[in-house]
């Protein structure tokens, strides 16, 4: 079992590493995977604002390419005094790639946090059952 406010520091830690030439808001994130390896990942910006990666994604990605499939929870923290969720297209990935029951930990500026499945951030989800005859 993992600890909450442990993941969520390294989230914090993470956000130190973002690279927000444009929008100056940083965002970090750092994911467990089953085996409780954690992965960490922040946003990194391109002047073709499309080209933009989030911290949640970089994490995700950074994990399926060490071999990863088996995810339990994943930290957020970012520059906004409150609690930041996971934008639609990250919930998308995160859905895709490490399940609706995925825990998502959200922390603001003061330490606290909140946490949520996945599932309730991103009801009546899109996946893969749709894309089966």
């Amino acid at each position: 079992m993992f600890d909450a406010k442990e993941l969520a520091r390294k989230a914090v830690e993470a956000k130190s590493k973002a690279l927000p030439t444009y929008s100056n808001f940083h965002v970090g994130a750092a994911l467990i995977t089953e085996s409780g390896v954690i992965y960490k990942g922040a946003n990194i910006e391109n002047s073709s604002y499309g080209l933009t990666i989030c911290a949640e994604r970089t994490a995700v990605f950074q994990a399926i390419l060490d071999g990863e499939r088996k995810f339990e929870a994943i930290a957020i923290a970012g520059d906004s005094e409150d609690f930041l969720p996971p934008c639609g297209a990250c919930r998308q990935v995160l859905a895709d790639l490490c399940g609706k029951d995925l825990e998502v930990i959200l922390t603001n500026q003061k330490g606290e946090i909140k946490t949520f499945r996945l599932e309730e951030l991103l009801p009546f989800s899109f996946g893969e059952e749709f894309l089966k005859p």
